[in-house]
């Protein structure tokens, strides 16, 4: 990875850089490479991320690791977050596990059939125990994830489990799933937290604290929960007894720090009172860890920089509008300025880690190669025009504490002025910008909001359900793809499914309900007296510190 000198560049400065777009033409559709980087900080080849470190070979007794805010719970069920999968990942095993690699293996399963296409049979593990010692049963699993399934179900995981007719145990190792139709993403998310089991005796005893401080938990992962003191700190301890020894812990003690600010979690990592962090948006004082003993690592990534519409009136609820921005957008420009260099523009939602590695993959890379980026200012005025009325202004939700977010809005502010487009921010503290993906109330008054967003595994429908007419993401009521979604997760056969993924793509693309800006590739940054620490997206679902040590 090559590096230059940052350019430090004021908000007027970018401002009139996104503006002037025909002075920095973004590149096409097919260039996921970041472009030439310009004065960006860093430049990145996106085809050649990491999705390991060199396993450490020493034991550790603490590593410190920041989080960039407290999670909410602990509780599975309810972690679709950075924070909560960074830790939950350590502590709750799935019945499949994603692989750093983004692949899909067994986990606590430890053999899946398919009698049929609306059946799955899945296999436990003998060796899987609780960190109390008792054995990870077909109840546990039963309960697990038959608490996410049905309308009134509160799991986050909703949507992977809206085919589930019925989960029932029919062995002593052995639990069925039966679904109401072919569903080709269910089985695929058992390898995230939507799949993690817990011990149902230990649920339904703290009821609606499980998963607090005060709750607790009990899981089978490779390190156990052993403390949380509210707004201080959360500790993790190795599990000496996980079944598998290939991921038996070297540290003992694996301590979560809570720092929001993003030049104090610089300087803390700097200094080396933490050991690492992700980071799911770039500091703007990334440069500063150079020269330090702390390295950067960039990571392949599930990971993309979008803005989600959440209006169903007002100018921003028409796609001509939506369209119109996005065309006058210099997505490049975004990526050089706001994110150093450590960004590429996104043509659409789901870039080519997601294409996995079969015949499908050719598929939806044809697609991709389709669409470009390139800013057309013209092209926007022409679009704004068929809009109709577009008075009234564009309230965009953006996260507090985040230079990304703010220098973001700078720019998209300036490209809306260049159209015609009245557009204004609100500030969400960092600690409540989660809730605008699940609470209705908390996105009212926003017209859309700023926001990185990640799917759980390799297809692109993954991310796409999402925008299924009564899916959990679609805040607008978006029917256009509705049926090519549902068509596509009935097909259970991987090229046939991205046929019609990609008829979705394209009217997605179109209408954008949910506008791609940037692919972004995970940012970990791990001290030099470490190594091993998973710098892939599987970081999410995949105990990522189970392999770490020492530096000898």
């Amino acid at each position: 990875m090559s590096k230059r000198t940052l350019m430090i560049v004021g908000a007027a400065a970018a401002a009139a850089a996104l503006a002037l777009t025909a002075c920095s033409g973004g590149a096409g559709g097919g260039d996921a490479s970041g472009g030439d980087g310009g004065d960006a900080a860093f430049e990145l080849d996106f085809s050649s991320l990491a999705t390991t470190t060199p396993a450490g070979t020493a034991p550790v007794d603490t590593v410190t690791w920041n989080l960039p805010y407290e999670p909410l719970s602990l509780d599975p069920m309810f972690t679709y977050n950075y924070a909560e999968n960074t830790v939950i990942s350590n502590l709750c095993e799935s019945l499949m596990r994603l692989t750093p690699e983004l692949e899909i293996e067994n986990g606590l399963a430890e053999s899946v059939e398919n009698p049929d296409e609306r059946t799955v049979v899945y296999t436990l593990r003998s060796d899987a125990t609780f960190w109390d010692g008792s054995p990870v049963s077909a109840d546990d699993v039963v309960y697990s994830l038959g608490r996410q399934v049905g309308a009134d179900s509160a799991s986050y995981y909703a949507d992977y489990f809206s085919s589930v007719e019925s989960v029932e145990k029919t062995g002593d190792r052995e639990v069925t799933v039966r679904l109401t139709e072919p569903d080709a993403l269910f089985e695929q998310a058992m390898s995230s937290a939507a799949g993690a089991i817990v011990q149902q005796a230990a649920a339904e005893a703290a009821g609606e604290r499980f998963g607090t401080p005060q709750g607790g938990l009990m899981c089978s992962g490779p390190f156990s929960l052993a403390g949380w003191d509210p707004g201080k700190n959360l500790r993790l301890e190795k599990n000496a007894d996980y079944w598998d020894a290939e991921l038996v812990p070297l540290v003992e003690n694996l301590d979560f720090t809570f720092i929001a600010d993003e030049s104090t979690a610089i300087n803390s990592l700097r200094s080396g009172d933490s050991d690492g962090q992700f980071f799911y948006l770039p500091p703007a004082g990334l440069t500063q860890i150079e020269g330090s003993d702390a390295e950067i690592v960039f990571g392949e990534s599930f990971t993309m920089w979008t803005m989600r519409a959440t209006s169903t009136e007002g100018p921003f609820s028409k796609p001509e509008v939506r369209a119109a921005l996005l065309a006058a957008i210099d997505r490049q420009a975004i990526g050089d300025v706001v994110f150093q260099g450590a960004a590429a523009p996104a043509p659409v939602l789901t870039g080519p880690a997601y294409f996995g590695t079969g015949p499908q993959a050719a598929l939806f890379q044809e697609a991709f190669d389709g669409f470009s980026t390139e800013p057309d200012i013209e092209k926007a005025q022409e679009m704004l025009a068929e809009a109709g009325d577009v008075s009234g202004k564009i309230v965009l939700g953006v996260q507090g504490s985040s230079a990304v977010h703010e220098q973001t809005a700078n720019l998209i502010q300036a490209a809306g002025e260049a159209i015609g487009l009245d557009i204004e921010t609100q500030v969400i503290p960092v600690e409540q910008f989660g809730n605008l993906y699940f609470d209705e109330t908390a996105r009212e008054g926003l017209d859309g909001f700023f926001t990185t967003y990640y799917g759980d595994f390799a297809d692109p429908l993954s991310v796409y359900v999402a925008l299924a007419p009564e899916g959990t993401g679609n805040f607008t009521g978006y029917d256009a793809a509705g049926d090519d979604i549902a068509e596509a997760r009935r097909t259970l056969d991987p090229e046939a499914r991205a046929e019609h993924t990609i008829a979705a793509q394209e009217k997605i693309t179109r209408d954008l309900p949910w506008v791609p800006f940037n692919f972004m590739p995970v940012i970990m940054v791990q001290n030099s007296d470490i190594s091993g620490a998973v710098p892939s997206s599987a970081y999410l679902s995949y105990p990522w510190a189970a392999t770490i040590g020492g530096v000898e």
